[in-house]
C-alpha cells in the first residue's frame, strides 16, 4: 500500500485519505466502529491528520509502525528521532509524543495510588508503562506495608547493566527503612524484551534476600520486565514463581 500513486494525464498524484473508499477512511471508521475497534495504523492516522508528499496519512501511519515494529518501540523514540522520518515534522512529532505520554500516565493512574500487590501480575502492572520505553536496564524497589499495599511510587535504584556494584543492599533497603516498609518487591527491566533471568540476576536476588533477612524486611519477589510478544507470552518473569530462587 505504501507509496501508491495513480497516473492522470501523463503525471501522477498521490491517493489522499479522503480519496480512499469511505469504509477505509480513518474518520469514517472511527464513527462506524468506535476507537476500540480501529487498527493501530488508523489511530495513528487520526493523530497525524495529514500525510506528506508520496504518502497519504494512512500510509504514513503504516510507515511509522513498519519502521518501529510496535507502539512500545515508537514510544521510545525521541521527538528529534521522529522528526527524521519523512513526513513527520516538529508538530506531528509533538502530537505523537504527547498522545503516547498520555497513554502511559493513564495506565499509571489506573493502577491506583496505594494498590494492594497480591500477585506478580499486579506488581508488573505498576511498572509496565515505566519500563516499556526504556533502552537501558533500570532497577526498582517496591515498598509494601504489612498488608502488601504499595507505600510510595517505585524507587529507581540504578540505571545501567545490572551488577553487584550498581545494586547494593544499602541502596535497596535505604528507602525501605526510611518508609518503615515491611516487605519489598525487587524489579528490573530487560530492554531486549526477553524477561529470561541471567545467572547474575539470580545471584543478586539471593544476596538481597539474605540482606533483607538481616534487617527484617522480607523480599517477596524479583520481577524481570520484558515486552509482550506475538505469541501472547507474559512480558515479565517472577523469580519466585519460576522456582529459580527460594524466597
Amino acid at each position: 500500500m505504501l507509496g501508491r500513486c495513480i497516473r492522470e494525464e501523463g503525471g501522477t498524484y498521490q491517493v489522499r485519505a479522503k480519496d480512499l473508499p469511505a469504509a477505509l477512511q480513518p474518520r469514517e471508521k472511527f464513527d462506524r466502529l468506535g476507537p476500540e475497534n480501529l487498527s493501530e495504523s488508523d489511530l495513528l492516522a487520526l493523530l497525524l491528520r495529514t500525510g506528506t508528499t508520496g504518502l497519504n496519512v494512512v500510509e504514513l501511519a503504516e510507515l511509522l509502525l513498519m519502521q518501529y515494529g510496535s507502539l512500545s518501540a515508537l514510544s521510545r523514540a525521541s521527538t528529534a528521532e521522529l522528526q527524521e522520518i519523512h513526513g513527520i515534522g516538529k508538530e506531528k512529532a509533538k502530537i505523537l509524543k504527547a498522545a503516547l505520554e498520555m497513554g502511559r500516565r493513564l495506565v499509571q493512574e489506573n493502577v491506583g495510588e496505594r494498590p494492594r500487590i497480591a500477585s506478580p501480575e499486579e506488581a508488573a502492572a505498576v511498572l509496565r508503562e515505566r519500563a516499556r520505553s526504556l533502552d537501558r536496564e533500570v532497577f526498582w524497589v517496591l515498598l509494601l506495608d504489612t498488608k502488601t499495599r504499595l507505600m510510595a511510587p517505585p524507587f529507581e535504584v540504578s540505571k545501567g547493566t545490572l551488577s553487584s556494584s550498581l545494586v547494593h543492599p544499602r541502596e535497596i533497603f535505604k528507602p525501605a527503612i526510611q518508609h518503615s516498609a515491611a516487605n519489598v518487591i525487587l524489579a528490573h527491566n530487560h530492554p531486549s524484551g526477553d524477561p529470561s533471568p541471567s545467572a547474575q540476576d539470580i545471584q543478586i536476588t539471593k544476596k538481597l534476600i539474605e540482606a533483607g533477612k538481616t534487617m527484617e524486611i522480607k523480599v517477596l519477589d524479583h520481577l524481570i520486565i520484558g515486552r509482550k510478544t506475538a505469541d501472547g507470552a507474559n512480558d515479565f518473569l517472577s523469580l519466585r514463581e519460576s522456582g529459580l530462587v527460594e524466597f
